[in-house]
């Protein structure tokens, strides 16, 4: 039995939380450098640069990359060994807390969705739980800004809609969205489970790098095509049209209902933060 203390947990959430704001994970940045490379309409090529400059200035100022900076989602994979000392959710909000405050990050959470008074913190923070073998404990934490995060959906197909109905729905989130999400996105999508499950894997999808490529060569395939006909769709770099719309597709997949087949779409903006950390 590994014991971690509760201070230990805050230190680094309040760690990530700053660091996930301020610098875009390295694939992330890579993948817009590559999207310049094969731009041919100046408009675009043009917004590329300038979110370059954005995420270039963030990173040698210390300051976030966007002026939404999220609700705080965190995942803890914590191992069945473990035993955490006080307790975890609190120590995880007190490192949002402090995280967000010491980063100077704006506060954006609300206490309740329809009297809409801020918490001052953004706390609570979303935090999602999985438990696994051994004594290790890896935090990670997302924050997700709404302006892509409103332009996600889940549909509850049927396994008649097959894998055209897959790539129907997907596609069409993305241009029902159009340039509200801030393109280039990256576009996670969760097929399988229950109505809940779908929508849990779209948003760890977006935990994946840009550039991974599925273990699986059926879903490896069904991301390239899906990545294929939504930069086919000409919204481009925030909205001004160009060959990238999407940086990026995801997929998780897990075992459903014989009559079902959920399917989800989590979008991210260009900005798709996540930091890691293993205590």
């Amino acid at each position: 039995m590994r014991i971690v203390h509760r201070d230990e947990i805050t230190k680094v959430v309040r760690e990530l939380c700053i660091d996930a704001n301020i610098n875009l994970p390295q694939d992330v940045c890579k993948a817009i450098d590559m999207a310049i490379e094969v731009e041919d309409y100046l408009p675009a090529k043009n917004t590329l640069n300038l979110l370059i400059d954005n995420y270039q200035l963030a990173a040698k100022n210390q300051i976030a990359i966007c002026q939404d900076t999220g609700l705080a989602c965190v995942f803890i994979e914590i191992g069945q060994e473990v035993y955490v000392e006080g307790s975890i959710e609190d120590a995880i909000n007190e490192g949002v807390r402090q995280g967000y405050a010491d980063g100077y990050l704006r506060k954006s959470c609300v206490a309740d969705p329809l009297r809409r008074v801020n918490t001052g913190d953004n706390t609570p923070a979303m935090i999602y739980y999985e438990i696994v073998k051994g004594d290790g404990l890896k935090i990670t934490v997302a924050p997700k800004g709404f302006g892509s995060e409103n332009m996600s959906a889940i549909k509850m197909l049927v396994p008649a809609d097959g894998i055209e109905g897959v790539k129907k729905f997907v596609v069409d989130t993305v241009r029902n969205a159009g340039p509200n999400p801030c393109p280039p996105i990256v576009v996670g999508v969760g097929i399988g489970g229950t109505f809940d499950k779908a929508a849990l894997m779209a948003k760890k999808a977006l935990l994946k790098n840009v550039d991974e490529i599925n273990p699986d060569p059926f879903y490896a395939e069904l991301e390239a095509d899906l990545l294929k006909e939504i930069n086919a769709l000409g919204i481009g770099p925030q909205g001004f049209g160009g060959r990238t719309t999407a940086l990026g597709v995801n997929i998780l997949a897990m075992p459903t209902h014989i009559a079902g087949m959920p399917c989800a779409v989590n979008i991210n903006c260009h900005v798709t933060r996540h930091k890691s950390k293993e205590i």
